[in-house]
């Protein structure tokens, strides 16, 4: 299946020819859009230095944490998302690095732990998708990194029913916070409290 949706990727790549793409097209020529490959679709575009991107796609990664929550097995982009237009160069991007991920993921993922790939309503994946939204809307630089492949992982876990990357996912998304969290931090030691010190003096 995983081959079959690669090669059509790189197809639909080949044959775009418009100065710039909706990213509703890139969801019709994507597929279905169950939650795993729309999670698929929306991370993979924030790990490309697009300005603006993270932003809109923050709100359609968080509509899809609500849909999660209620237990929705098929989710629409927002329009505001769907009308999200990337250019011509980005959008082949899109699609080919979608393609190099579900070919490698041919090989490297199979049903196992099927449970853990399950989305029922209220799920912690629910949480876990709204919190790497939240990151990826932050401003900070190379913040949408780990978020993104977190939600990659989790997206392939969910289209494939591989527990274990539903479980990788879960360790990326921790990094994720974690790195932001000592940013924060490092933030506050250097920049803020010095500030605040001297203010008071």
């Amino acid at each position: 299946m995983s081959l079959g949706i690669a090669q059509r990727l790189r197809d639909a790549s080949a044959g775009l020819s418009q100065e710039r793409v909706a990213l509703s097209q890139l969801a019709d020529m994507h597929g279905p859009g169950a939650q795993g490959s729309l999670l698929m679709l929306l991370a993979a575009p924030c790990l490309l230095p697009v300005p603006g991107v993270g932003t809109v796609l923050g709100l359609g990664i968080a509509t899809l944490a609500l849909a999660l929550w209620r237990g929705q097995s098929t989710c629409a982009l927002p329009q505001r998302v769907g009308d999200l237009h990337l250019p011509l160069r980005w959008a082949r991007r899109v699609l080919t690095l979608l393609a190099r991920v579900y070919e490698r993921a041919s090989h490297l993922t199979r049903q196992r732990l099927p449970h853990l790939a399950h989305v029922a309503p209220r799920s912690w994946q629910a949480a876990k998708v709204g919190s790497m939204a939240l990151l990826i809307v932050l401003p900070i630089p190379f913040g949408n990194v780990l978020p993104a492949l977190a939600l990659m992982l989790l997206g392939l876990g969910l289209v494939f029913r591989d527990g274990v990357a539903v479980l990788l996912a879960a360790g990326l998304a921790a990094a994720a916070l974690a790195f932001t969290a000592g940013l924060g931090v490092a933030a506050w030691w250097w920049g803020v409290q010095p500030l605040a010190q001297w203010l008071q003096a």
